[in-house]
């Protein structure tokens, strides 16, 4: 019932759909005791998304948009494998189901769009990451921030081991585990004569299916940075192979294998950091200049104009804020509005769909970041 969450998830929910669109959010919990409080979070949330709809919907209509919900609520395997947060979005013919490694504000709003702001902080900061431990005996595909870092599921395309990849194609098995499976474990590697040439080739095309399969299955589709964790040699083999614009020149010459998580996260942030302040600056800094040079703003009313023209190169956003009202995309007018009232969405949240629909780059940022105090920051293309 989870989805991954990817750039496409935005996009599906920034395409038109019929309303209402029903958006959840809640923080959840690891771990007992603490995860028992989290279903019924989840129904109290449930019954604010009922009210708000039987203020404009038939009851029949009501009882299959909640339908899904419902099911979700009494699936226990689910509520025992949540992360720290929480995002289900549903409407007519779409149900999405978004486990998040950092909390979220509870939120239960019924609009005419997706309320997709929360989602869009997981995907346009560069706070986040992947890590690839690699090795000839096991694929490993991590992600995380800062804070936290979790081993996620392969892909269906890509593959786990080296005989994955290369099936009957891969030389003698026991030739090539004695030349490069003591290396995995940290000891010297064995060759035997004639059969290195034929192990490292099956190593150089093993690493060309990872590259190709990681960058279609993940790097794409999350646009993440990609942190390689592997034995020295490893990583000059699958550096020369690699053709994937995400993999960071800096990696940890470790098999991950021999890490606890912990140690494992605050080794990859050691390595992603001066990228993410770099870039964080970056934004902040082409603001402030082209602010000063009348192509940047940050008042709402002039960014939402400019939206609307497709004027908008880069919107930074507040992940701490919200300012209800009404948004519209042909004009850019606003409308301050209640966001109670099961027509209204946060303003900010709309703005950030307009401006990726008119090509724009959209990024939320923590409070403390933002380079200007209304909530939104905005350069312009001219």
């Amino acid at each position: 019932m989870k989805t991954i969450l990817t750039r496409e998830s935005l996009a599906e929910f920034a395409s038109a759909h019929q309303p209402p669109c029903l958006s959840l959010y809640q923080p959840t919990h690891r771990c007992h005791p603490e995860n028992q409080q989290d279903l019924i979070r989840f129904r109290n949330l449930l019954k604010e998304l009922e009210t708000s709809l039987l203020k404009q919907h038939p009851t029949v209509e009501i009882r299959q948009l909640l339908e899904p919900f419902e099911a979700l609520a009494d699936d226990p395997v689910f509520w025992n494998q949540t992360l720290d947060g929480l995002a289900v979005l549903g409407g007519s013919g779409l149900f999405r189901v978004f486990c998040l490694q950092r909390p979220v504000t509870e939120l239960a709003v019924v609009a005419d769009s997706f309320h997709t702001k929360p989602l869009r902080r997981f995907l346009q900061t560069v706070g986040r990451y992947q890590v690839l431990g690699l090795s000839l005996h096991k694929i490993q595909l991590f992600e995380g921030d800062r804070n936290v870092l979790d081993e996620i599921d392969l892909a269906p395309g890509v593959p786990q081991t080296i005989t994955d990849a290369l099936g009957d194609e891969l030389s003698d098995p026991h030739q090539a585990v004695s030349s490069y499976g003591g290396v995995g474990a940290g000891s010297t590697p064995m060759r035997h004569g004639g059969k290195k040439d034929e192990a490292d080739s099956d190593a150089e095309r093993f690493f060309r299916a990872i590259d190709r399969a990681v960058l279609e299955h993940h790097s794409r589709p999350s646009g993440l940075p990609l942190l390689l964790a592997a034995l020295p040699e490893h990583h000059s083999l699958f550096r020369q192979v690699s053709h994937n614009p995400f993999l960071m020149a800096e990696g940890l010459l470790i098999n991950p294998d021999v890490l606890p998580m912990d140690d494992l996260r605050e080794r990859a942030w050691q390595a992603v950091a001066p990228q993410y302040e770099a870039q964080r600056a970056a934004w902040a800094d082409e603001f402030l200049a082209a602010k000063s040079h009348e192509l940047g703003s940050d008042d709402l009313a002039q960014v939402a104009q400019a939206a609307a023209a497709g004027r908008v190169a880069t919107l930074l956003i507040d992940a701490d804020r919200q300012i209800a009202g009404r948004l519209d995309a042909a004009t850019g007018q606003v409308e301050s509005a209640d966001l109670s009232h099961p027509q209204v969405d946060d303003l900010l949240d709309d703005l950030g769909e307009l401006v990726e629909k008119m090509g724009g780059r959209v990024v939320v940022m923590p409070t403390a970041q933002m380079p200007s105090q209304t909530g939104l920051a905005a350069t312009y293309r001219y």
